[in-house]
This record gives C-alpha cells, structure tokens and sequence, in this order.
C-alpha cells in the first residue's frame, strides 16, 4: 500500500478516536457527581476502546 494512504487511514482512525474520546469524556464528566469522580471519568474515557474491545472478544470467544 503506498505511504500517502496509510498516512491518511491513520489520521482517520485517529479522528474516529478522537470524537469517540470526546463524547465518552462528555458522558462520564456528565455523570460524575464529584471532582474524584469527574477526574475518574477522564481516565475511563482515555481506556474505555480497549475494554470494549476486550469484551467484544470474550463475547465472541475470539
């Protein structure tokens, strides 16, 4: 595959993150009732892609 469209299917998986990232954040921010809580949600939005990855393989018992 040439160098420009691996370069561009990076960037795009990259953004597909990047809004999923967002609206997990906004989610888990939006819940939280405390600071703790809120600072909680940041990191589970960061990981939250590779639990479900995790669990969509235990699902499939990949």
């Amino acid at each position: 595959m040439p160098k420009q469209f691996r370069e561009r299917a990076g960037s795009q998986s990259a953004f597909v993150y990047f809004v999923a990232f967002i609206g997990a954040l906004i989610y888990f921010i939006g819940h939280a009732a405390t600071f703790g809580a809120g600072v909680l949600g940041f990191f589970k939005a960061i990981v939250w892609p590779a639990i479900l990855c995790y669990k969509l393989l235990e699902f499939l018992k990949a």
